[in-house]
């Protein structure tokens, strides 16, 4: 959704790189450029101009760092300010001292809220928690059975004693599905009510009847992150009629300009809370305001892709598979489809990239990906035999075929299929082993060439270089002295990249700033 934002703000202070300090005209140049940036992605006015002028104030006022160019220190103070307009630091829901804790989704019709209850309802199970829907939607056509299907999907009980499409009162359906999660011990209760196309008196009175009723500890106003400054208006309609304690974004993960996401929590004051970022029930996820921040600044988040990836991968078999790739065994390719499983778990492959740092340089490449050629490859490793899934050099140019055929794919597709897995053991091999990672955009096994991102560029490649030795000379003088010299110069250490010449230092790695702190340096 920010990917234009994105590109406008790095654009801004990329003319910045190199500079030794910065003049009045660079600061009004680079913030110019993001109040244009930010209006263009619909962002409320109030929160351009309260955003620029606090940027504008601090540029000028900011010290020169000796840390940091002066590119960096307005990406540092964009990043801050960035993160206060998206709601500062995260809050934590509130539960109820004595369950069911209740919480009341509002919002308008189309905003997502049906389809929430049931991602909500997922994540708090995930959490330890056993939370009921209640269907008080009783207004829009199959509402009712809908919330049936999403729940189910979730794996969460739905309470619907009533049937729906304009039969029923909703505020007894709410009142009703509170006493039913006491008397089977639920402990959260979501509430799922109607909306209308519009902001109208009848909807918000029905909102806060319901709210009378069922008292509960958070009203989250679910709103459509592609509406725009519209949302604005909508979310200060809600916060008068029947007030709200926090804010789910829906459709994150559409190709809208994202003015919402930045506005909405600067102007009512009430901060984001989650974000629907996907179609799935497990496409949710806590908002992050600091996260986004650093999302929309292209350095990636890699927080919130080690906490994504600690929910899916198992510990014992990852610590497996990292002795084997470090050489302590074989990687199979039977080792390869369960290492792509616990991938897929994690969702969307090109949403995952997305949040590595530096995405945006290859963003052309991201978009082309495909998501089937996951399937294909999978298809292809699932119809050999476990023996061929062992030892890969056992497949011989039958029985390509016969796996051609068996995936529905051509033997050059599993040719294919068969270089990338010996290049992708051995580039691991090689990171394992302290010999560094090869470039993510370029050649190797690298993002250019993984499958599904598109096509590679037809020129042509590098010749290769020569390993051979160096010619000795002719001159017996000439060549002892040579050789004398290849003695006394210092020796790489053994493994070593890098050509130390102290075998006991560890390596020195160049890393961008913004991936240190991961690191603990």
């Amino acid at each position: 959704m920010f990917a234009s934002l994105s590109d406008r703000i790095n654009a801004a202070v990329s003319s910045l790189r190199g500079r030794g300090r910065l003049s009045d005209a660079d600061i009004a140049a680079s913030i110019s450029e993001i109040r244009r940036a930010l209006l263009d992605a619909d962002v409320a006015l109030p929160v351009v101009r309260d955003f620029t002028a606090t940027v504008r104030e601090r540029a000028e006022a900011a010290e020169l760092s000796k840390a940091l160019n002066p590119a960096q220190q307005i990406v540092k103070i964009v990043h801050e300010e960035l993160t206060r307009i998206l709601g500062g630091q995260a809050r934590e829901l509130r539960f109820a001292k004595r369950p069911p804790t209740v919480f009341l989704l509002a919002g308008l019709q189309g905003a997502g809220k049906t389809t929430l209850a049931g991602k909500l309802g997922r994540w708090l199970t995930e959490q330890g928690h056993t939370p009921l829907l209640v269907a008080a939607d009783l207004q829009r056509p199959n509402a009712v059975q809908q919330l049936q299907i999403v729940g189910q999907g979730a794996g969460v009980a739905v309470w619907a004693p009533e049937p729906g499409n304009g039969v029923g009162n909703p505020v007894e359906v709410a009142r009703s599905g509170v006493a039913h999660a006491k008397e089977q011990f639920y402990d959260v209760v979501v509430v799922d009510t109607a909306g209308r196309l519009g902001v109208d008196a009848e909807m918000m009175q029905q909102a806060a009847d319901i709210r009378d009723a069922t008292q509960p500890d958070e009203i989250l106003f679910v709103i459509d992150a592609m509406i725009g400054q519209d949302a604005v208006t909508t979310a200060n309609a809600f916060a008068e009629g029947v007030g709200f304690t926090g804010v789910v974004l829906s459709k994150l993960d559409g190709d809208a300009r994202g003015g919402a996401a930045l506005s909405v929590a600067s102007v009512t004051g009430v901060p984001v809370m989650f974000a629907s970022t996907g179609e799935k029930v497990g496409d949710f996820e806590r908002f992050h305001a600091d996260r986004m921040a650093s999302r929309i600044l292209d350095m990636g988040d890699m927080l919130t892709l080690i906490e994504q990836a600690e929910r899916a991968f198992d510990e014992d078999q990852a610590a497996e598979l990292a002795n084997k790739i470090a050489g302590d065994g074989d990687f199979t390719l039977q080792d390869f489809l369960t290492q792509m499983q616990q991938m897929r778990q994690l969702g969307s492959m090109k949403k995952m990239l997305g949040m590595l740092p530096g995405m945006a340089q290859i963003r052309e490449q991201l978009e082309n990906f495909d998501e089937r050629e996951v399937d294909r490859v999978e298809a292809i490793v699932r119809s050999m035999t476990p023996a061929e899934r062992d030892t890969p050099k056992i497949i011989n140019g039958s029985r390509r075929s016969r796996i051609a055929r068996g995936s529905g794919t051509t033997v050059t597709e599993v040719n294919q299929l068969l270089d990338r897995f010996e290049q992708a053991k051995t580039m691991m091999r090689s990171m394992a082993r302290g010999g560094g990672a090869p470039n993510m955009a370029g050649g190797g096994f690298g993002l250019g060439s993984m499958p599904g991102m598109g096509k590679k560029s037809k020129g042509k490649m590098a010749p290769p270089v020569q390993r051979g030795k160096k010619s000795r000379s002719g001159n017996p003088a000439k060549r002892a002295a040579a050789e004398r010299a290849a003695l006394e110069r210092p020796t790489a250490s053994r493994g070593s990249a890098f050509g130390l010449t102290d075998p006991s230092a560890p390596p020195s790695l160049d890393l961008p700033e913004d991936l240190t702190k991961y690191l603990g340096r």
